[in-house]
């Protein structure tokens, strides 16, 4: 039985593939009309959040490193306004300090046992020759 209408709805498919494959990825959020305020609960919230991180010992390091003491630290902090110290502390979360990669390695390995289950299923065998 022959389908009537199969070239024109691949070719359709196709055309959608490629459209949804070439638009960009786009992060939206809500973007408030006017300033808002910050509660002093949620400054004491970011500052915690800050001095969190900057007592971790690899941030200790690199920040005595680049020659910044814990007052000149603790300096700058303290002249910010609300919106920077919030926008900061949204900004940590993105952050990846001191992760030891497992995930990649996870992801690596999974990658190199499917590539090997292929070869073994399709009959190929890999010969490595000088």
């Amino acid at each position: 039985m022959r389908m009537p209408f199969i070239k024109q709805i691949s070719w359709y498919l196709v055309i959608a593939m490629f459209l949804i494959g070439i638009a960009p990825k786009v992060d939206a959020g809500f973007a408030p009309s006017e300033i808002i305020a910050l509660s002093q609960m949620e400054r004491t919230a970011d500052l915690q959040k800050i001095q969190n991180i900057l007592e971790a010992k690899a941030v200790k390091e690199r920040l005595s490193q680049l020659g910044f003491t814990h007052d000149e630290i603790q300096q700058r902090f303290s002249q910010l306004n609300d919106q920077q110290m919030h926008q900061i502390a949204l900004q940590l979360d993105d952050l990846k300090v001191g992760q030891d990669g497992l995930g990649v390695v996870i992801a690596l390995l999974v990658i190199a046992i499917l590539i090997v289950v292929l070869l073994k299923l399709t009959g190929h065998k890999v010969i490595v020759t000088k």
